[in-house]
């Protein structure tokens, strides 16, 4: 506190100092003119009148961050005709008047009453009057002053940035500019070093270095390798009163980063790669990779892969993955162990983008040896050929070879093949072959005119390892014999006229032959020898495999002979030559004068010798009244087969009763009531009977059936009712009510005579005497118990 008093009452001092010669001077150059001016003569006779200032000032000066406890005197204000009595009075209008800066209205002192901040406000424009104190009537015009804040060196200089960020090439030459930062000081630049800056460096030697008056940053050292180390940063200080001391300060940071240039070769970290494939390994199939270092980043680091040298260069080629940076060696070509076990590449790495500047850090690529090994892995057979096609005569006897398939095995242990035939491919079964060798065989008979060519599928297998197979497809093409003979290309139906001239062509016929054209491409027409001198008809070959039938002599008569039947042989010209008789059919028409066809219907001159059109309309009126007749008889008759009433139509099933028995007794009144007539031992309600026919026989259980001298007939029958109901197999399968018990409850008990042999009976049957011969045998047996005795 005691260094900024005595600081700032220099500054005061100092001030006063300024205004005071300001005051003199203006007081020696300015002159007001008063209200009683005097004349002087000028050369020429002239009165001048000389003016004589009121006002003693000049441009005043405030010190900027004045804290002391009284207002600052900024200056003071006095006009000539100020006599000191108090009678004028000074007023003080403006920028701050009133609020900043105050003024004596008596002295014309005027107080600054606030802190300045020239970097808020530099100057300030005030406008000084004096009027009367009384009248306050103008004594003096207005007039503006400046009051100027006088710069203390108050703000340190401060960067456009807190951080900077720059790039720079690595083994960039020293000097190479990098960036330039920039500070600004609020401080005034025109008034003493307040606002000169210096800049310098506090961080970041030995690499970088800057301009003191500009703040460019440049490299200090040659060769920074960016793989060495990439990022640096770097302090920079800009210190104000051109760096002397007690200058303010400050500082920014600055990050720079190396970018990356191509000064690296490749280089692979080995010399030699050792890899291995299957012999099973498709084309395209990755082998292994390889990868070559690069410690530049970017394009500079990118790695081109080549096979340059090596005997797999035909087997073998390699591609580079860009993401990877590796060289990925991939199969070219299908590998047999057997032929070859191991192959050898030469491979070379090299950049794809190269530097000229560092082209003499080269060569940028590098070389390595790959050794592949080629896996011996199991191999199905492999036929000769990739397709076999063979050639068979039709109608060949059984048993003809037809040709031979030969596959081997490609492994070192070269096993044994068996042979077969992909039946999905001959399911009519034509053809076998040999197990062993792979001949193939017919089975019977081939027709060309049926399959001209068969397409079958051979397999061949291991002997010792059946799920490594081989596929081959073999096409037999059936040759053509001449077992065809020719026929009439169509149906032909051929009609002559009566009215038809000799040697007239009245139909052209041609043939047809279902052998190969090799076997008929010529086909011959003649009648046969016997009908050579055909009185009716001749036949004329075109010699183009069609022939001509003419009418040899003329007058037909359709009452004579309405049809004609011609045979017409046709030969083919294969070896041997077939042929055949053909018939052709000649119809007898009436015709106009032109030839032109009316009526081939032989049977109308018959007709109208006997019976007249009408007539024949008559007879066929007739008939069809007969018809009619016919036709409503049977149908009345019908109708009266049907029932005047129609009932509905109900399912009778459960209403048909079955009594298989002697007897119920009184139950018989309820015969119709099916829940009395009902088995007593399925009342519960139970039934195991279904009215389906089932699917499975029903065999008894055994332990069911009575002993065949059980004299218990009720149980006997029960136990059959019980069997048949649990029996699903026994007929019948609707559902229709069987009873095989004789029934229960009856007051005259049972009628059976079973037990008749056995039991005494109280009843007399003497009265069967008395019905006739037809019981006398009864009468006999059931007779009175005398006769018994007796005959005992």
């Amino acid at each position: 506190m005691k260094e900024d008093s005595c600081l700032h009452a220099a500054l005061i001092c100092l001030g006063m100092l300024c205004y005071s010669h300001a005051a003199a001077t203006e007081r020696l150059n300015h002159t007001r003119p008063s209200l009683h001016g005097h004349h002087e003569k000028g050369k020429e006779g002239q009165v001048l009148h000389r003016s004589k200032r009121g006002w003693v000032w000049n441009q005043f000066f405030v010190i900027e961050e004045y804290t002391g406890p009284d207002p600052v005197l900024v200056g003071r204000l006095h006009s000539d005709i100020d006599s000191g009595d108090g009678n004028i009075k000074y007023i003080l209008s403006g920028e701050g008047a009133g609020i900043i800066f105050v003024i004596d209205d008596k002295s014309g002192n005027i107080h600054a009453t606030k802190t300045l901040d020239r970097e808020e406000r530099a100057q300030y424009t005030l406008t000084a009057q004096a009027v009367d104190r009384n009248t306050n009537r103008p004594l003096e015009p207005p007039s503006e002053f400046i009051v100027k804040v006088q710069d203390i060196n108050d703000n340190p200089p401060e960067f456009l940035h807190e951080n900077y960020h720059a790039n720079v090439p690595e083994r960039s030459n020293v000097g190479t500019s990098v960036i330039q930062v920039t500070a600004s000081d609020a401080d005034d630049p025109t008034y003493g070093n307040s606002a000169k800056l210096v800049y310098s460096i506090l961080e970041g030697q030995p690499y970088f270095s800057v301009e003191a008056q500009t703040g460019i940053i440049r490299t200090a050292l040659p060769n920074m390798d960016r793989e060495a180390k990439e990022e640096y940063h770097v302090v920079i200080q800009a210190k104000d009163m051109g760096g002397h001391m007690g200058g303010l300060s400050g500082t920014t940071k600055v990050t720079i980063t190396l970018t990356d240039v191509n000064d690296n070769p490749p280089k692979f970290p080995q010399s030699v790669y050792q890899m291995s494939v299957s012999e099973a390994a498709v084309p395209g199939e990755e082998v292994g990779r390889v990868k070559a270092k690069d410690p530049d980043i970017g394009e500079n680091g990118l790695v081109a892969y080549s096979i340059i040298d090596g005997d797999g260069m035909d087997m073998f080629e390699i591609t580079t993955d860009y993401e990877t940076q590796e060289g990925v060696v991939k199969l070219k070509k299908l590998l047999d162990y057997e032929t070859k076990k191991s192959y050898s590449l030469k491979v070379e790495a090299a950049n794809v983008h190269i530097d000229p500047k560092f082209i003499s850090n080269g060569p940028f690529k590098d070389t390595v040896t790959v050794k592949i090994s080629v896996e011996d892995a199991d191999e199905p057979p492999v036929f000769l050929k990739p397709s076999y096609i063979f050639e068979v005569p039709e109608n060949a006897a059984s048993g003809t070879v037809v040709g031979k398939v030969h596959a081997k095995d490609p492994d070192a242990a070269n096993s044994a093949i068996r042979y077969s035939i992909d039946r999905h491919t001959d399911l009519e079964r034509y053809f076998s072959i040999s197990a062993e060798d792979g001949n193939i065989k017919t089975i019977k008979a081939l027709d060309r005119e049926e399959m001209a060519w068969h397409n079958i599928s051979v397999f061949a297998v291991e002997v010792h390892k059946q799920h490594q197979e081989a596929k081959v497809p073999v096409a037999i093409k059936v040759v053509d014999v001449n077992d065809n003979a020719p026929k009439f290309a169509a149906a032909y139906e051929a009609f002559v006229c009566e009215n038809a001239r000799s040697n007239q062509q009245f139909i052209t016929i041609s043939a047809d032959d279902k052998d190969d054209s090799a076997n008929g491409p010529r086909f011959i027409f003649s009648l046969p020898p016997e009908i050579i001198h055909n009185p009716n008809f001749t036949l004329r070959d075109n010699r183009d495999n069609t022939a001509s039938v003419l009418v040899r002599r003329e007058g037909f008569s359709r009452q004579k002979q309405d049809l004609y039947l011609l045979p017409i042989v046709i030969s083919d010209g294969g070896h041997p030559p077939l042929s055949s008789t053909n018939t052709l059919t000649i119809r007898v028409c009436g015709c106009d004068s032109n030839g032109s066809l009316l009526s081939c219907n032989a049977e109308a001159y018959i007709l109208n010798a006997g019976l007249s059109t009408g007539a024949l309309i008559a007879i066929l009126a007739c008939i069809v009244i007969l018809l009619v007749i016919v036709v409503l008889f049977v149908t009345l008759k019908r109708q009266k087969k049907e029932p005047l009433i129609v009932f509905e139509e109900e399912d009778v099933r459960e209403n048909i009763i079955t009594y298989d028995d002697e007897g119920g007794g009184e139950e018989d009144t309820e015969a119709f009531d099916i829940a009395t007539l009902q088995n007593p031992d399925g009342i519960n309600g139970f039934i195991p009977r279904k009215d389906i026919k089932p699917e499975y026989q029903y065999m008894p259980r055994p332990g069911l059936r009575p002993a065949p001298n059980s004299v218990d007939v009720d149980d006997f029958i029960n136990t059959r009712i019980q069997e048949a109901d649990n029996d699903p197999t026994a007929p019948p399968y609707d559902s229709i009510q069987i009873y095989g018990y004789e029934g229960r409850g009856s007051v005259a008990g049972s009628l059976s005579s079973l037990e008749s042999a056995t039991t005494d009976s109280d009843l007399d049957y003497d009265y069967l005497q008395n019905w006739g011969p037809r019981f006398k045998k009864l009468a006999d047996l059931y007779g009175s118990k005398d006769t018994f005795d007796d005959d005992s």
